[in-house]
């Protein structure tokens, strides 16, 4: 198992649920890491939920693929107590 598998796993098993702003910083680089730059178009006003997921994923729009793998697996690491 790579870092990067190691560090989606290890997410689930954290004493504390990391907070909104952290929540936000592992889903974009979960999604650049395996899916790439942001697709379809940025939800309505309504979604706020929807709208800062893709906020941040866009964000981190042309950061390659190993690099956002290991800025999650820096940041799992930095959650951990």
């Amino acid at each position: 198992m790579s870092d990067f598998e190691t560090a989606v796993a290890e997410v689930q098993e954290l004493p504390e649920k990391p907070g909104n702003e952290d929540l936000l910083k592992l889903y974009a680089l979960y999604k650049q890491a395996t899916v790439g730059d942001v697709e379809g178009k940025r939800p309505g006003m309504m979604d706020f939920v929807g709208r800062a997921k893709y906020d941040a994923w866009a964000a981190l729009e042309g950061t390659e693929s190993e690099d956002a793998k290991q800025a999650y697996v820096d940041l799992v690491e930095s959650l951990k107590p």
